[in-house]
């Protein structure tokens, strides 16, 4: 438990410490986000505002999960450095698309196709290696078989289509983070809060743990859950901790770098946790805005023109309608809250009746 104390409490004081000095730096560089015309007209007050503060949250979490294991002194665990692999990998593929978005000063930054066959890799990459390493149980860090609450025997993929599905599970999860990060703090805020809901579900795992003798039937097999918690915690705390600068008006933000890798950490605890569709609950907030886009689009050519919303993703639609931003912000927080509750009352549930 006290590395999983230490790594939150250095996550936060990583991103409120760091970001101070990350916005001096881009300031002083002149690097700004660019703002879309057909965006909302009161996001024009942001335009130049320094962007790429993922960067922080990133080297927060790498930091945090080194120094709570060289306090406890405690090797770090191949699940773990999966999960910060992918965090990583697609946070460098934000930083690439924020480069060119600032370099090139317009809202589009790389090109479709190579952001896609990026966030391919790094995913395919992920799925591959996540049924490597079996630990003394013969346990990978992944499992075959799609996941609610533990694995589904009767829904077991051949490895093939496993990666595939984690893929498409990475995908999903980082576009939903990025479709999120549109008004001041709003993905930031939800994000501590699905990341503090996922370190009691893996410190919950940890101790009921099918490695144990005595942990029961309803045992979870879950490779490394303790040190899921590690970086479970590192994430809400680095979130949290950038909140103070990125929370309305906002000093800095977390650009597709932030946004892809909060994003990929999402995907990577769905799938070590073994919670794939468990997900979906905790970060419901993530879902509804994503489908409002899906929804948006599909209606559009449907309707040969028209829209259901006066703008996707959902945040703007209430914006147009004269929501003040942070109330927006605010009343999403408190939709988030409800969504992580539930899917906690869910899993604690299940063990409680199946017990």
């Amino acid at each position: 438990m006290r590395s999983i104390l230490l790594a939150g409490a250095i996550g936060m004081l990583g991103t409120l410490l760091g970001t101070r000095y990350a916005i001096r730096f881009l300031v002083g560089r002149g690097y700004g986000q660019f703002i879309r015309d057909d965006g909302p007209t009161s996001h024009h007050t942001k335009r130049g505002t320094p962007t790429m503060g993922g960067i922080v949250i990133i080297i927060s979490v790498l930091l945090a999960y080194v120094v709570a294991h060289l306090a406890t002194w405690t090797p770090p665990s191949a699940t773990s450095v999966l999960a910060l692999g992918l965090f990583t990998g697609l946070g460098m593929v934000g930083l690439a698309d924020d480069w060119i978005k600032i370099s090139k000063a317009r809202s589009l930054g790389l090109h479709a196709w190579a952001k896609f066959g990026l966030q391919t890799a790094v995913a395919v990459t992920f799925g591959v290696l996540s049924f490597q390493f079996p630990d003394a149980r013969g346990l990978t860090p992944a499992s075959q078989a799609i996941s609610f609450l533990r694995d589904l025997p009767w829904l077991q993929l051949p490895i093939w289509l496993a990666v595939i599905w984690i893929a498409l599970l990475v995908a999903s999860w980082s576009n939903a983070a990025n479709l999120t990060d549109g008004l001041d703090g709003l993905a930031t805020g939800a994000a501590a809060m699905v990341f503090a809901a996922y370190t009691f579900v893996n410190v919950w795992q940890y101790n009921q743990s099918c490695a144990w003798a005595d942990a029961g039937t309803l045992c979870y097999e879950v490779r490394n859950p303790h040190d899921l918690a590690v970086v479970s915690l590192a994430l809400a705390g680095a979130c949290f901790g950038f909140l103070w600068w990125n929370a309305s008006p906002a000093k800095i933000f977390m650009g597709d770098t932030g946004s892809l890798a909060i994003g990929g950490a999402l995907a990577a605890l769905s799938v070590l946790t073994r919670t794939e569709l468990l997900m979906p609950v905790i970060a419901g907030l993530f879902v509804i805005i994503t489908m409002s886009v899906v929804l948006q689009v599909g209606w559009f050519k449907l309707s040969k023109g028209k829209r259901l919303f006066k703008m996707a993703p959902l945040q703007h639609h209430f914006e147009l309608l004269g929501w003040a931003e942070v109330t927006i912000t605010v009343r999403f927080w408190i939709i988030c809250g409800l969504f992580a509750a539930t899917g906690l009352g869910i899993f604690y549930t299940e063990w409680v009746v199946g017990s």
